[in-house]
């Protein structure tokens, strides 16, 4: 399978684009139960896929190749300055810890998360059964990286774990924090999970170069883009 796609595909059917407003999205979409394990998400993280929730799907546009994959070369990382003063100065305010757990102040930091800066979104208005849906998956382990101010939740990276990569599927936080560039030290927190676990990749999901929002993921380097079937470094 590394080299190869699974037997079992679907083809979803044509809707609105969630990054580009002039682009239809079409999706590939894995139909065989084998492939639903850590082991063989992994090899297909290799090939360009990502979840959804339960689901592993890759983008399969007919007249669009906008998205690419983007993994950053974890254990090799190293951060910018400016990424160091980040760190340094949530060092100073906030705690770091991991759960294996989902905590009952998730959602409603993700409600207001989504209220406050994705009112445009294809997430809006926040419901809970959408974001367990989204968020949570029964065959792979996962892992909260939180950031806590005293006893306040300010952010959450889920985090999904396999044997030599970790993904990152989706960061919320308190936009009250915003000034303290929480995504980016969100980011730069997997990556030092990943590091701390002998991880090779962080696997970012799609980088869209159209799409002014999702540049930030060319930010971690060394880092490398999938293009036409191959991995290029960024």
């Amino acid at each position: 399978m590394t080299e190869h796609l699974p037997a079992r595909l679907g083809l979803s059917q044509q809707f609105d684009c969630s990054y580009l407003a002039d682009r239809q999205e079409q999706l590939l979409v894995i139909l065989d139960p084998s492939c639903y394990t850590p082991c063989k998400f992994e090899q297909l993280l290799a090939l360009g896929f990502r979840r959804s929730g339960d689901q592993i799907y890759r983008p399969h546009c007919p007249v669009c190749s906008a998205c690419k994959s983007v993994r950053v070369l974890a254990k090799v990382f190293l951060p910018t300055k400016s990424q160091k003063r980040k760190l340094n100065k949530a060092k100073n305010t906030f705690c770091v810890k991991y759960s294996e757990q989902q905590r009952p102040e998730y959602f409603s930091l993700y409600s207001k998360y989504i209220t406050e800066r994705h009112q445009d979104g294809s997430m809006y208005p926040p419901e809970q059964s959408q974001f367990d849906s989204f968020i949570f998956c029964h065959w792979l382990p996962i892992m909260f990286i939180e950031l806590w101010d005293q006893d306040k939740l300010v952010a959450v990276a889920v985090t999904d774990c396999m044997h030599n990569a970790v993904s990152a599927i989706y960061t919320f936080f308190d936009p009250d924090y915003e000034h303290f560039s929480v995504g980016t030290v969100m980011i730069l927190e997997q990556l030092k999970f990943a590091k701390q676990y002998d991880k090779e990749f962080l696997y970012l999901g799609y980088q869209i170069d159209e799409c002014t929002k999702m540049r930030y993921k060319t930010q971690f380097l060394p880092a490398q883009n999938r293009v036409a079937e191959q991995w290029l470094a960024i």
